[in-house]
């Protein structure tokens, strides 16, 4: 944001997409919370810090959140939405802008028991007709459908008393052991008085009323010995409500769940090649997610080293790959309650973060979308451990103080550790991993990179990679130079030509290193400005260093 843009926020007034404090000296940080909550909810705005909120208004600075890096980081773990902010010095004072997203479409945003939005100077909660429109955006949850012909008798009591347990286990509410089972499911809302929903169906339907009423509620398990294997070596269908078959499932795929044996020093610890959260989140994600409404079944595919999850209906709306970490729209919210109700997951959305998390916790390739399209969701998750000391750091680092991490922070570190590039939503955690000594960056501008820091490098026994990696690659760039001018040497090497050497350095980049090597008497340049060739000393003419390392 430029001064030009300062002036405009000036001379703005206030709105459900824009408020102003002064928080000169400090702002509480539930209140920045609760505000990016009713920004999110009213689709999106700002928030300044340092400005007087009555016009005409003033710049009177702000020394609220000067490790902005965390406030971001810990306002968008709270909300699960990417919220940015940016610092503007001016000669009056130090302005934040806090900039928040839009709520996802149909998904109201909540914080502390509330869906909080602007009513005047104050915050209310929404009412009901207000979450009833944005719930609406998304079109019908058909979880809370109601089954034609469908009657309570087509629900499992066991089902339902396994619920019960678990929802009084979560909540400590000794009192739900009182309530029928229609009274327990309608404070669930999977009754609407006599009425039975799709959705208590679903969590606990007996197989013969899924059969009658919805057929495609149904989760279908194969293993196949090797990916190459067209046949199945094994099948079971699971046609029942979710709560009498989920333990069962994981048990089947369990019974082939290899483990993985590492040794650090004289101490052996053993790594499950399948992560019981990640393979159940998965699962409740599948289940909670698919479009019932297609007549497809969710496939759960097991390999030796592998696990594939496929379910009916892409991604729900506003929903990628991309942002799946980021946003949350449940597409059948009567179920993503049930389970919330009692504690399959912890909140509506975690579970992506909770999958990668694991991940890249025990060293595995991150979950995989990628098959994905309009008509399925496609995940595949790998169980082979690539790197067991890398989860041995993050804790020893934690454990030191330098913590926490964040999923945002474990997706940086395990996009460097693969020598991959960062995200572009990601880079803003590369100054909170430096700043805790976890990663360096070599070279500058354009030509920047991170990589893992010494201390990592030492930890994992790599000391010499680090060393090639921050101390040769400046030498590696000038011996790619000089190997170049020397081939050339005839004619001449043009700054344009070595900048094509170079693509990943900027021109000040490779300016500097010519001048290195100029000082060295490796080189030497005729001519000026654009039109300077560069040819190698007498030296230097016929033998030029290797570059391949």
């Amino acid at each position: 944001m430029v001064q030009e843009q300062l002036k405009v926020l000036l001379e703005s007034k206030e709105s459900e997409h824009l408020e102003f404090k002064e928080a000169k000296n400090s702002y509480e940080f539930e209140d920045l919370v609760k505000y990016c909550v009713a920004i999110a909810n009213e689709r999106g705005g700002r928030i300044v810090l340092g400005i007087s909120d009555r016009l005409p208004r003033k710049i009177v600075g702000s020394q609220a959140f000067p490790d902005l890096e965390q406030t971001k980081a810990s306002v968008s773990d709270r909300l699960r939405l990417r919220v940015d902010a940016q610092v503007i010095q001016h000669p009056d004072g130090r302005v934040v802008v806090f900039d928040v997203p839009s709520r996802p479409i149909g998904m109201p945003i909540h914080y502390k028991g509330a869906y909080w939005m602007r009513s005047g100077e104050s915050l209310v909660p929404m009412t009901p007709d207000q979450l009833k429109r944005i719930f609406e955006e998304s079109g019908p949850d058909f979880s809370a459908e109601i089954a034609k012909n469908a009657t309570f008798a087509d629900l499992d009591s066991v089902a339902i008393a396994r619920f019960r347990e678990m929802w009084k286990r979560k909540s400590g509410n000794k009192s739900l052991d009182s309530l029928t089972d229609i009274q327990l499911l309608t404070d669930a809302e999977l009754l609407v008085g006599d009425a039975v929903t799709y959705g208590a169906l679903i969590l606990f339907g007996s197989g013969k009323a899924l059969g009658r009423h919805l057929a495609q509620s149904e989760v279908v398990f194969e293993y196949r010995s090797s990916e190459a294997s067209l046949q199945f070596q094994q099948r079971k269908e699971f046609r029942e409500g979710f709560f009498l078959f989920d333990d069962e499932l994981w048990n089947t795929i369990n019974l082939r769940n290899d483990v993985q044996h590492y040794q650090d020093g004289l101490f052996v610890w053993d790594i499950q090649t399948f992560n019981e959260k990640v393979v159940r989140e998965a699962i409740l994600n599948a289940v909670s997610h698919r479009d019932y409404r297609l007549h497809g079944s969710v496939f759960v595919r097991q390999y030796p080293k592998k696990i594939e999850i496929v379910s009916p209906g892409g991604f729900p709306p506003g929903i990628t790959p991309e942002n799946i970490l980021l946003r949350q729209s449940p597409r059948n919210r009567r179920i993503a309650e049930a389970f919330a109700r009692c504690g399959l997951v912890e909140r509506s959305g975690q579970g992506a973060d909770r999958m990668f998390e694991e991940c890249i916790k025990e060293s595995k390739p991150r979950p995989d979308f990628a098959g994905t399209d309009d008509y399925q969701v496609s995940l595949t998750l790998k169980g082979e451990v690539q790197n067991p000391r890398f989860l041995m750091f993050l804790q020893q680092v934690t454990a030191e103080g330098f913590g926490p991490f964040t999923t945002q922070d474990l997706l940086v570190l395990d996009a460097v550790q693969r020598d991959e590039p960062v995200p572009p939503s990601l880079k803003d955690r590369l100054s909170y991993l430096r700043e805790r000594t976890i990663v360096e960056v070599t070279g500058r501008g354009r030509g920047a990179k991170p990589i893992l820091s010494r201390r990592l490098y030492a930890f994992l026994g790599k000391k010499g990679v680090y060393t090639r990696r921050r101390g040769l690659d400046r030498e590696t760039n000038k011996a790619l130079l000089l190997r170049h001018i020397v081939n050339f040497r005839q004619e001449g090497s043009r700054l344009q030509d070595l900048l094509q050497v170079l693509p990943q350095l900027s021109r000040d980049q490779v300016q500097k290193l010519l001048g290195e090597l100029k000082k060295e008497r490796r080189i030497n340049s005729k001519g000026k400005t654009n039109a300077a060739r560069w040819y190698p000393e007498d030296t230097h003419s016929e033998v030029a260093p290797n570059p391949d390392y």
